[in-house]
């Protein structure tokens, strides 16, 4: 989870010439939607899913709230970091890098939870919880948690890099979509591309999140699976011949000064007599 997007941003960076910029922009336009998500989440939406009943529907119902939530934030932070901060990425590889950045960024730092909670649950395998202090049912829960933990086979483990795995090409695909805003036709944002990426963010995190909960792991990284390949789909349909660079302007013609050699004008009378009134 934390390496594949390093290796992703070093393979985008040399493969399109471009420094780290733009991949770092991305991953802070990321960040900066997650002040303004996290808080909202656990004031104001949390409330409303608390108060939906357990069943299919309202199960559904929570995950496109959530998943709504996530569409709403993080694209609209997309969608600034292209009118107010990179007014000049506006091609297909720009969206690209800063895209990978945005999901990778969110994939280094879910990684680095992943890490910390490895790291505690190595500590306190074989410790004894009672010294914590805790409850019995705390204490009982705690050690129910920390066996299931070591008793998942090896590659259960693996879930998280892979969702990583399918994910980074939503994001990629995010950013070229929210681009088209401003290169469909300059001068004139195209709002319903922002609307798009918001729709297809909603059903990307909803249908994680419900099927998921009702039939598992494996089957959620089958559709994500299957979304990761539309979107690449998607990212290539929109590709479009980077914009050439402004040529140089032509250098101005040098003109040769030409050295003036009067014709000498034979004198005689005549000659003489035409030019008697000239001064």
């Amino acid at each position: 989870m934390i390496g594949l997007p390093i290796i992703l941003g070093v393979y985008l960076t040399h493969k399109f010439q471009m420094g780290w910029k733009l991949w770092i922009i991305g991953a802070t336009t990321f960040i900066f939607s997650q002040i303004l998500h996290l808080p909202f989440n656990i004031y104001a939406l949390n409330h409303i899913l608390g108060t939906i009943q357990q069943t299919i529907q309202g199960n559904l119902a929570i995950a496109l709230l959530l998943g709504l939530s996530a569409g709403v934030f993080e694209e609209c932070a997309r969608y600034g970091m292209y009118r107010w901060w990179i007014k000049d990425a506006r091609s297909w590889r720009t969206a690209i890098l800063a895209g990978a950045g945005h999901g990778g960024i969110e994939a280094i730092l879910l990684g680095g939870l992943v890490m910390l909670a490895f790291i505690n649950l190595v500590a306190y395998r074989n410790y004894d919880l009672s010294n914590l202090n805790l409850s019995p049912d705390q204490l009982a829960t705690a050690q129910q948690q920390i066996q299931m933990y070591w008793s998942l086979p090896w590659y259960d483990t693996l879930f998280g890099a892979l969702e990583r795995i399918f994910t980074i090409p939503f994001h990629i695909m995010a950013s070229v979509l929210v681009v088209q805003v401003f290169t469909r036709r300059p001068g004139h944002q195209q709002l319903g591309w922002l609307g798009l990426a918001i729709l297809l963010h909603t059903l990307m995190d909803a249908s994680a999140v419900f099927i998921g909960s009702r039939w598992g792991g494996y089957a959620a990284e089958v559709v994500l699976c299957g979304l990761a390949i539309m979107e690449m789909i998607i990212i290539y349909t929109l590709r479009q011949p980077e914009p050439e660079a402004n040529p140089p302007l032509p250098l101005p013609t040098v003109i040769e000064s030409q050295v003036f050699t009067p014709t000498p004008v034979e004198e005689t009378s005549e000659n003489l007599e035409k030019t008697r009134y000239q001064s």
